[in-house]
C-alpha cells in the first residue's frame, strides 16, 4: 500500500502510471534470478528553491554500465532516463526525494538460459527519503559491526555493477547487525580487509589522512567519488589502501558515504569508540561541505546539479 511519502506516480516504459497499476507479472525472470538492475539517486531542494537532481549522469551511466555487465539491452538513453526522472519527480510534486530507477527482464523468459540480447524494461520511482540513519545517526554518528558475511570474489561476482541479485550479501549481514542492535553492519573481503557498509562505502581519518579500500571488491559509490573531491578541494590528502579491522579501531575518525546515507559519521566499531566517541572534525567538515554542495552552495561543484 502507497504511503504518504511515496510516489502517486511512476514512469514505466515511457509511461506515467498511477502507484496501484505499477505492476509486474509474478513469473518476471527477475523477481526469479535477480536479474535486474537498479540505482539510487537523490533530489534536493536547494537554496534558492529549486530541486535538483545530484550526479544524475554520473548515476545513469553506471547504470546503462551495469545493464551492459548484465548482458541486457536497454532502449532508451541516459538523457532520455534524466529527464524520465525530471518528469517522475515533477508530477508527484517533490521537492525533495530518492530516485529508483529500475531494469528488469519480464515473464517472457523462463529459466537460466538468456536469449542473445534481452530487452531490459525500466521504471522509475521515487519517494520522499529523510536521513537514512536518522537524524541522531547523522549528527551523532552511528554504531556498526564486521559481519559474518562477506564479499564475494571478484571472480564469482560483477562488484562494479549495482544488480539486484547482488544485495542479498547486503540484506543479510544488515539483518544480522540489526538484531544485534546496532545501526549498520560492515563487509570484508575475501582476503579479510574492510570493503564496505550493507549499502554504503568506508573513509578512514588517520592523522588528518583520509583512507578508502580500493576499487576491487566494492561497489565505487558516486558518492564515494564525491567526497574524493570534496575532500581535495578542502585541502586534504585521500587515497586508496587495505584496511584492516585493527585500523578502524585506532582510528581518529570514520564514515560512510553514500545516496541513502549521504555522509554520516561512525562513533562504534565492534563495540569499540572510535576515538573520544563522537565525529571528528573532518566528518563534520566534509559532512558540512557536501550538503552546502548538494544546495547548490558550492559553485565549484554546480556542474553536478541537474536542475528538475
Amino acid at each position: 500500500m502507497a504511503t504518504n511519502a511515496d510516489s502517486q506516480i511512476i514512469w514505466m516504459e515511457g509511461k506515467m502510471i498511477p502507484y496501484s497499476d505499477a505492476k509486474v507479472h509474478i513469473l518476471s525472470h527477475s523477481l526469479h534470478y535477480g536479474t535486474g538492475v537498479f540505482e539510487g539517486i537523490r533530489a534536493y531542494r536547494t537554496a534558492d528553491g529549486r530541486t535538483a537532481i545530484f550526479r544524475a549522469e554520473e548515476h545513469f551511466q553506471r547504470f546503462f554500465d551495469s545493464i551492459r555487465a548484465l548482458g541486457l539491452h536497454c532502449p532508451y538513453t541516459i538523457s532520455d532516463l534524466i529527464q524520465a526522472s525530471c518528469d517522475t519527480v515533477r508530477a508527484n510534486e517533490f521537492k525533495e526525494c530518492y530516485i529508483r530507477p529500475l531494469a528488469y527482464l519480464d515473464d517472457s523468459i523462463r529459466g537460466l538460459k538468456l536469449p542473445d540480447n534481452p530487452k531490459a524494461l525500466v521504471a522509475i520511482a521515487t519517494w520522499a527519503w529523510g536521513k537514512y540513519m536518522g537524524d541522531d545517526g547523522q549528527t551523532k554518528g552511528i554504531r556498526i559491526q564486521t559481519s559474518t558475511y562477506r564479499r564475494a570474489d571478484v571472480s564469482t561476482s560483477l562488484p562494479l555493477a549495482k544488480l539486484t541479485g547482488g544485495y542479498i550479501t547486503s540484506v543479510l549481514a544488515r539483518r544480522e547487525a540489526t538484531k544485534n542492535g546496532l545501526d549498520e553492519a560492515l563487509l570484508l573481503d575475501p582476503q579479510g580487509f574492510v570493503a564496505e557498509g550493507s549499502g554504503e562505502n568506508l573513509f578512514l581519518v588517520k592523522n588528518k589522512e583520509i583512507l578508502t579500500p580500493p576499487v576491487q571488491f566494492i561497489l565505487p559509490g558516486i558518492t564515494r567519488d564525491s567526497v574524493f573531491q570534496i575532500a581535495k578541494h578542502l585541502g586534504y590528502s585521500v587515497r586508496e589502501a587495505n584496511i584492516t579491522r585493527n585500523q578502524l579501531y585506532l582510528a581518529d575518525e570514520l564514515f560512510f558515504s553514500g545516496t541513502a546515507v549521504e555522509v554520516t559519521p561512525i562513533r562504534e566499531v565492534d563495540y569499540r569508540p572510535i576515538a573520544d566517541g563522537r565525529p571528528g572534525p573532518i566528518s563534520r567538515q566534509l559532512q558540512e561541505t557536501f550538503f552546502k554542495t548538494v544546495q547548490g552552495e558550492v559553485p565549484r561543484f554546480n556542474s553536478w546539479l541537474r536542475y528538475v
